[in-house]
C-alpha cells in the first residue's frame, strides 16, 4: 500500500509528459553533408499529461490535464494556426514531406515570432571536410494579401498553451527571477525503432521549446491567447496594458540535444576519414580532428550551429569549431557558427539538488511555446548515410519536482 502510494503521489509530481511516434522510412535519403532529399514521416502522435496546478491546450480554449495531438488534429487546432506535422501521405500512404537537416541557435525573429532556423545552400568537399553555405529557412515572410507567415519545410512544429496556476499575482514584466524552475524527467528519450538497422539518424535530433510570451491566466479571451506574439512596436520583451500580452522574444529557445554522448561506429568512420585540423589561417595540416568515442563523456563536443547566414568567401568549413580546433568563424565579432548551449541527457540525468533546471514558467499565466522538432545539420552524427535510419521516438516530459522522495526520506536503496 505504501509503495503504491509514493507511486501514486510520483505520477502527480508529473507536470508534462510528451510523446512523438515519428517513423522515418527506410529510403534512400541524404542528410546535410551531401545530398538535400528528405527523411520522410509518415506517423505522428503526441500525448501531453498535466497535474493539478498546470493546464494544457492545443487551442487556447479547451484545457484539460491531458491533450492529445494526432493528424490534421494539430493542423485545425485553431483558426490560422501555423502547426506543421509533416504527416500528409499520398494515395498509397507514402509521406509527401519530411524531416531534412536545418541548424539553430534558438533566437527568435521578433518580426514573425519565428525561431529562426538555416538550411544548407550548397556543400563542397575540402582537404579537411565540407565548405558550407546556409541560407535562412523561410519561415518569417508575411504575404501581403492573406497576412499569413509563411512556414518552411523539412521540421516539425506546433504550438502548445501551457496555463501555471501557481500563486495568485501575475508579473506583466518579464523577469526571469520571477518564475517557476521545470525539469526534463529522467525518462525522456529519442530512441531508434527496435526493428531494422539503426544508422544513428536519433542522434542528431533536436528538439526545441519557444516562449513566445504569456497573458495571466485569467485570460478568457481565446483570441488573445493564440494570438500571443513578439511585439514589433516595442521592445521586444514589452508588456501590452490593451492586450495584456508580456512579450518575451528576446529569450532564447531551450534546446534539448538528446543522446549527445552517443555515436554508431558508421559515423566516427566518416568523421575521422573526413575531418582534418585546421590552422590559424583557415588551411588544413596534417592531423587528426578532436577524438570523439561512442558513450564517453570527456570526448563530448559542442555543435556548432549556424548562427547567421553563410556565404562562399566565409569559408566555413562544417567541422570549424572544437572538431578542428578551427574557431575563427565563431568569434564573437563573426558569429557565423556559434556553441550554443544546449540541454544534453547528461543535464537530464542529475539529480536532487544537482537538478539542472530545463526552463522557467512565470505564475499565474498562460504561456505560448512553439515546440520544434529537427535534424541538427551540424551534429557530428549527422552524416550521409544516417538517413538510412528506420523510426524514430521522441519521449519527453516535464517535473515541478527537483527531489527524488526516497532521497529525502532517507529510505533510498
Amino acid at each position: 500500500m505504501k509503495k503504491q502510494s509514493r507511486r501514486t503521489k510520483r505520477i502527480r509530481n508529473l507536470v508534462l509528459v510528451c510523446v512523438l511516434s515519428a517513423i522515418l522510412l527506410t529510403v534512400s535519403t541524404y542528410a546535410w553533408f551531401i545530398g538535400m532529399r528528405t527523411v520522410s514521416v509518415n506517423q505522428f502522435e503526441i500525448t501531453i499529461d498535466g497535474v493539478d496546478s498546470l493546464m494544457l491546450s492545443l487551442d487556447g480554449e479547451t484545457w484539460a490535464e491531458s491533450v492529445t495531438l494526432t493528424g490534421d488534429d494539430a493542423d485545425e487546432a485553431y483558426e490560422n494556426n501555423t502547426n506543421q506535422l509533416l504527416n500528409e501521405t499520398d494515395e498509397d500512404g507514402k509521406a509527401l514531406a519530411g524531416l531534412s537537416p536545418v541548424s539553430s541557435v534558438g533566437v527568435i525573429d521578433t518580426t514573425s515570432s519565428r525561431m529562426v532556423l538555416y538550411e544548407k545552400g550548397s556543400l563542397t568537399a575540402t582537404d579537411g571536410g565540407y565548405r558550407l553555405m546556409a541560407s535562412r529557412v523561410d519561415n518569417y515572410t508575411t504575404d501581403e494579401e492573406t497576412g499569413a507567415v509563411t512556414q518552411g519545410d523539412g521540421y516539425v512544429v506546433f504550438d502548445l498553451f501551457v496555463m501555471n496556476l501557481s500563486g495568485d499575482a501575475y508579473y506583466t514584466e518579464y523577469d526571469e527571477d520571477n518564475e517557476e524552475a521545470i525539469y526534463l524527467t529522467h525518462d525522456s528519450e529519442v530512441t531508434a525503432s527496435e526493428t531494422g538497422d539503426s544508422y544513428g539518424i536519433e542522434n542528431s535530433i533536436r528538439v526545441a521549446f519557444a516562449q513566445i510570451g504569456r497573458v495571466v491566466a485569467t485570460t478568457e479571451e481565446t483570441e488573445t491567447i493564440t494570438g500571443i506574439a513578439c511585439n514589433t512596436e516595442k521592445d521586444s520583451n514589452y508588456y501590452d496594458e490593451e492586450t495584456g500580452v508580456t512579450s518575451i522574444c528576446t529569450r532564447t529557445a531551450t534546446i534539448w540535444e538528446p543522446n549527445e554522448l552517443a555515436h554508431t561506429e558508421a559515423a566516427l568512420n566518416w568523421y575521422s576519414k573526413t575531418c582534418s585540423s585546421r590552422a590559424e589561417d583557415g588551411s588544413y595540416e596534417e592531423g587528426e580532428c578532436t577524438t570523439l568515442t561512442n558513450g564517453d563523456a570527456d570526448s563530448y563536443v559542442k555543435t556548432f550551429a549556424v548562427a547567421k547566414e553563410i556565404v562562399a568567401s566565409d569559408k566555413v568549413d562544417v567541422y570549424d569549431g572544437e572538431l578542428n580546433g578551427y574557431k575563427a568563424t565563431s568569434s564573437e565579432e563573426n558569429q557565423l557558427l556559434l556553441d550554443y548551449e544546449t540541454f544534453t541527457d547528461t543535464d537530464k540525468a542529475t539529480e536532487n539538488e544537482s537538478r539542472e533546471t530545463f526552463m522557467t514558467l512565470a505564475p499565474n499565466s498562460i504561456t505560448k511555446i512553439r515546440v520544434y522538432v529537427y535534424l541538427e545539420g551540424q551534429d557530428v552524427d549527422n552524416y550521409d548515410f544516417a538517413s538510412l535510419g528506420n523510426s524514430i521516438k521522441v519521449t519527453f516530459g516535464f517535473t515541478k519536482e527537483r527531489f527524488d522522495e526516497n532521497y529525502i526520506t532517507g529510505t533510498e536503496e
